[in-house]
């Protein structure tokens, strides 16, 4: 065999070895050999992910109550629509969310319609046939029109029949079992008399958001303008046992438990997040009173926002009320924060310094009614990607944020733009355009679906455009 073989030409010194050509690396074929996918593949292949979103359907809030009238929710959209003026206190879908399983999708309204859908009935009506499509009268599993606007509503982890609601008017949280048919709350949990009584005001009325523990389907945990955030145990007693306390002039609009479900999280309209640790904080709880928890920590997210240089150097950093906290599925220390302004960042809770921020376009650019941005208040993450979803507070779409934890992130305030030609087509953000203005949306936990909740009470569903292609034989 070595007559076959070519002998290289030898090398001379006064020259150098020819260099080879380098070769890219498989990131694909690395991926499924190595068995898994690592969190910078994950990261730019989101880019297809990003482009692939598109709306495909939406969906009309014309329900009946009883199998006679129309709802309120419809009828006060088509009293808005005969004076031609949008009504945000009263209208638009104010909260929605998937069960951890994706199989039903709640949403509520300021009109206080609370509805529950199946989402396979509503994303196979968009591609099935045309005999599949079901009447707008009878598309969901439960649908209940209550006389106070809803502004929240969470599935209970540990009961897939079960959710609660909340209403910035009253003091109650209503738990509702979808496989009973009534109209009628099966539990009503009241706030009991407050241990605390510079906190009572017959003006800040209220609970603004509701959640569950993961871990114990009797804990429930809601935040209240009246600067405090309340927990029930419903194995206890139907008022609440404990109260999370801020200061009075804390009017909380979000609350959120991390992972492990040790530490709350409430976001206020001064800007500011507050954490209390309920296994005690800085004192130790073999100390404390069992309704007594000692506030772990507080941070202004204005004053984290000037500590960034090249953002202080580009804007006048004010306080702004904060909408809505959630964390990161895929992440455990990014808690994501939306701010009335528009704003949306990540605040590293390791850290607690701000890692990620997107600044869109002010609103009065395009002369939007002020009252309907303090309502685009309910974004969501999606399960797997650390893409955040947020309605646009100035046009008809909705944004898909880069959040990656990373400073190859479009959003993160260190990243480079330098760096970015070295990269291979690196993830951005993503703009898509809709028909209507978003105020809250919700992501499948499983697929890659959004359900995006509009200021006229419909449903939008964005995914993956499919088309038929028929044999033309």
């Amino acid at each position: 065999m070595d007559k076959f073989l070519v002998a290289a030409p030898p090398h001379s010194d006064e020259g150098t070895a020819p260099q080879l050509p380098r070769r890219h690396r498989w990131r694909r074929i690395a991926a499924e050999l190595d068995g898994r996918i690592d969190a910078r593949f994950r990261h730019r292949e989101s880019r297809l992910l990003l482009d692939s979103f598109a709306e495909i359907g939406a969906f009309d809030h014309k329900y009946y109550m009883d199998g006679e009238q129309r709802c309120r929710t419809y009828v006060d959209r088509m009293i808005s629509a005969s004076n031609l003026h949008f009504h945000p206190s009263r209208e638009g879908i104010s909260a929605m969310e998937f069960d951890t399983k994706g199989i039903y999708l709640a949403s509520v309204t300021f009109s206080g319609c609370l509805t529950v859908h199946d989402f396979e009935t509503l994303y196979c009506s968009v591609y099935g046939p045309s005999s599949s499509l079901p009447d707008d009268s009878s598309n969901y599993l439960l649908h209940i029109s209550n006389p106070v606007p809803l502004h929240a509503v969470r599935w209970n982890p540990g009961n897939q029949d079960e959710l609660a609601c909340t209403s910035s008017q009253i003091e109650k949280v209503f738990l509702f079992d979808i496989g009973y048919v009534s109209s009628t709350p099966t539990e009503v949990l009241q706030k009991g008399k407050s241990k605390f009584p510079a906190l009572y005001s017959e003006t800040r009325k209220g609970l603004t958001d509701v959640t569950f523990a993961s871990d114990d389907k009797s804990r429930i945990f809601a935040s209240g303008l009246d600067g405090a955030v309340y927990m029930w145990d419903r194995r206890q007693s139907k008022t609440h046992c404990l109260e999370l306390v801020a200061s009075p002039e804390s009017q909380f609009n979000s609350v959120k438990l991390n992972m492990d479900n040790r530490t709350v999280f409430g976001a206020s309209k001064s800007g500011t997040i507050h954490a209390w640790d309920l296994r005690g904080g800085r004192a130790s709880a073999a100390f404390q009173s069992h309704n007594e928890v000692q506030q772990l920590l507080s941070v202004k997210i204005s004053t984290l926002l000037g500590k960034i240089t090249s953002l202080k150097e580009q804007s006048n950093i004010v306080s702004s009320p904060i909408l809505s906290i959630d964390f990161n599925p895929s992440c455990s220390y990014q808690l994501a924060f939306h701010l009335d302004d528009g704003w949306s960042g990540v605040l590293n809770v390791n850290s607690l310094s701000v890692s990620h921020l997107h600044c869109p376009p002010p609103a009065w650019l395009d002369s939007m009614d002020l009252a309907l941005q303090k309502h685009l208040s309910k974004p969501t993450w999606l399960p797997t990607s650390s893409i955040y979803a947020v309605g646009s507070s100035s046009n008809d779409g909705i944004y898909l944020l880069d959040f990656h934890p990373h400073t190859s992130s479009a959003c993160h305030v260190d990243y480079n733009e330098e760096t970015r030609c070295s990269e291979v087509q690196p993830a951005e953000n993503k703009f898509v355009p809709l028909s209507q203005r978003v105020l809250s949306c919700a992501a499948h936990p499983l697929s890659h679906t959004i359900v995006a909740g509009t200021q006229f009470s419909s449903l939008l569903m964005l995914s993956q455009k499919y088309e038929t292609i028929r044999n033309p034989e």
